[in-house]
């Protein structure tokens, strides 16, 4: 469990994020600049729209059409407005909802009364049941015919299923996180939903959303304190049990739940955490009122909880601000101080045969890949495994080791052997022991030939790799015997342009990607592949190297230095600054993790 000192800073990295957004793009071609993908809306989405344009044009009305689709309240009742009868009493809007790149309309065969189209486009993705978003690159053809009903034009037959331009997308849903838990009862671990409807639906669709579950690859990653024989005993209301403008503005939110007779005070204290980070993140203000049958489900919090009671949760949270910026230079492990390094105390300081280093989320433990300086073939990389300020011994060899990253429970490095074996360094507490065991890691491993980078989220439940240049997120599954599993691999960069070299993660729902390309050399993307940005490149000289990332800071090191961005600072005055500390100092970021 670690939380940051820094909470003020994290929110404006929140808003400094949300706002850069609106410049979002869809791919990031080598050679031209961006293109924007569309404008996340302020405030709450609207739930109904006009009815059709009278003398509306065909093909007009089918833009029209495709806008309404955005609105998906009543069964898309709005869409519905430009079906005739028949059409509607048949749609099934159900069927899979696409995220269409753009929309083309093809004109084919019409008539005085009757006119039959082609839409066409590539798929940008995939919205399934619950709100998950599933990037995808595929195109798509359908076909519509239209006809007149009493002089208008209406769709008379359309394939099951919702086409959305992306840009009315992004304008009509929003990006929301809900949390589980990790398979430690330690860390939340958030599942990035999209939902549409106005601000004071939106508390009782999250809690629904939780009680539903995770979404399936990380079923077998993390538990829910939410679970199947939980219920919501009457309607969600403000604090004091009005039942209107629920979740708008000042007034808290009251929650009794059912099924939790069996739950000891820890389970309880896991459910308030994962229901209060969840509305809190969506801006849906506490005090937070959980009952459990009419009673409060802890009784020292009688008048509701805050984001203060379950603060050792925080999504957000790093130990970046106590373990502090350190660096690889010179092939040994430097402490950045201000406007000065200082060299680690300990092995990791003393080397000079450094490759790459990996401190513990708590710094107390650091992991790194040493050169062996043995000739071929014998290899020429070993993983070394020590405490922070004492000794190291090796672990494993290979002729290519990629920069280690630590588990949430500071006891285990992971790193790629050779290109395809994952294994796993982990330290037995009580004797300080380490042994390496292999990973499943089968289903990354059949993508391509070669992995990489690794890099474990701070929750220990997903990881982010590159294989072969193309970004991916897995989950980290733990069986029953101990063995781990690197399982559902994901392509989330879609339309990166260019190969990937290095990431990290920059929140639980963020990932900052270091590719080949003079332009826009350094992006970010979510989770779950919806948003591709590129971050500022003003300062910086390709290639770039490295990156190391936290929620409140990215750096990188470039063809010349090491450069840091700060999320808080206002989006028109964002751009690379020079750390002062490594200035002159050929070296590569190094935080927690």
């Amino acid at each position: 469990m670690r939380r940051s000192a820094a909470h003020g800073s994290r929110i404006l990295a929140i808003c400094a994020l949300v706002v850069a957004l609106v410049g979002g793009c869809a791919s990031l071609p080598e050679s031209s600049s961006p293109q924007a993908i569309g404008t996340l809306a302020d405030g709450a989405a609207p739930t109904s729209a006009p009815a059709p344009e009278p003398g509306r044009e065909p093909d007009r009305l089918l833009d029209d059409f495709f806008d309404a689709s955005a609105l998906s309240a009543n069964r898309h009742q709005a869409a519905r407005q430009y079906l005739t009868e028949a059409a509607s009493g048949t749609w099934d809007d159900s069927a899979r909802t696409v995220v269409a790149d753009r929309i083309d309309t093809l004109s084919g065969p019409r008539t005085a009364d009757s006119a039959q189209f082609t839409i066409r486009s590539k798929t940008a993705g995939i919205l399934a049941p619950g709100g998950e978003y599933q990037a995808g690159s595929d195109t798509f053809d359908i076909s519509i015919d239209m006809t007149r009903v009493d002089g208008q034009w209406r769709i008379s037959k359309l394939p099951p299923g919702v086409v959305i331009d992306r840009s009315a997308f992004l304008n009509t849903y929003q990006q929301r996180s809900i949390y589980f838990v990790d398979p430690l009862g330690g860390v939340l671990v958030p599942d990035v939903r999209w939902t549409s409807g106005s601000q004071d639906q939106l508390a009782n669709q999250l809690v629904q959303l939780l009680i539903d579950g995770p979404k399936s690859a990380l079923s077998a990653a993390v538990s829910n304190e939410l679970s199947e024989d939980v219920n919501i005993r009457g309607p969600i209301t403000k604090a004091d049990g009005q039942t209107s403008q629920v979740g708008v503005g000042l007034g808290g939110i009251r929650i009794d739940f059912g099924g939790l007779q069996n739950k000891g005070d820890h389970d309880r204290e896991l459910l308030a955490a994962q229901v209060i980070w969840t509305l809190a993140t969506a801006e849906v203000a506490g005090p937070y009122v959980l009952l459990a049958d009419g009673q409060p489900i802890d009784t020292t919090k009688p008048d509701g909880w805050t984001t203060a009671g379950v603060d050792s949760f925080d999504p957000q949270g790093s130990n970046d601000d106590t373990v502090g910026l350190h660096a690889l230079a010179a092939g040994g492990l430097l402490r950045v101080d201000g406007a000065q390094t200082i060299p680690a105390p300990g092995y990791f300081g003393q080397a000079r045969n450094l490759r790459s280093v990996a401190l513990s989320n708590d710094g107390t433990l650091v992991a790194g890949v040493a050169d062996t300086g043995r000739p071929a073939p014998a290899p020429s990389s070993t993983l070394m495994v020590g405490s922070y300020d004492g000794g190291a011994f090796p672990v494993a060899e290979g002729q290519s080791i990629t920069r280690p990253t630590w588990g949430s429970d500071d006891n285990a490095a992971w790193a790629v052997i050779d290109g395809t074996n994952v294994i796993r360094a982990a330290r037995d507490p009580s004797n300080g022991q380490v042994s390496v065991i292999p990973v499943d890691a089968r289903a990354v491993t059949a993508l391509g030939t070669r992995i990489t980078e690794l890099r474990l989220a701070r929750d220990g439940v997903r990881a982010a790799l590159i294989v072969d240049g193309v970004v991916y997120v897995a989950a980290v599954v733990r069986d029953p015997s101990g063995v781990y599993s690197l399982t559902s691999p994901r392509a989330v960069a879609i339309g990166l342009g260019s190969d990937a070299t290095s990431l990290d993660w920059s929140t639980g729902e963020t990932i900052v990607i270091v590719r080949v390309a003079t332009d826009s050399p350094v992006v970010q993307v979510t989770v779950d592949g919806s948003r591709m940005d590129p971050l500022p490149s003003r300062n910086l000289t390709t290639p770039v190297l490295a990156v190391d990332a936290s929620p409140e800071t990215e750096y990188v090191a470039d063809s010349r230095a090491v450069f840091a961005l700060n999320n808080a600072d206002p989006v028109g005055d964002r751009y690379w600054r020079e750390v002062t500390g490594l200035a002159g100092v050929k070296a590569v970021p190094i935080l927690p993790g």
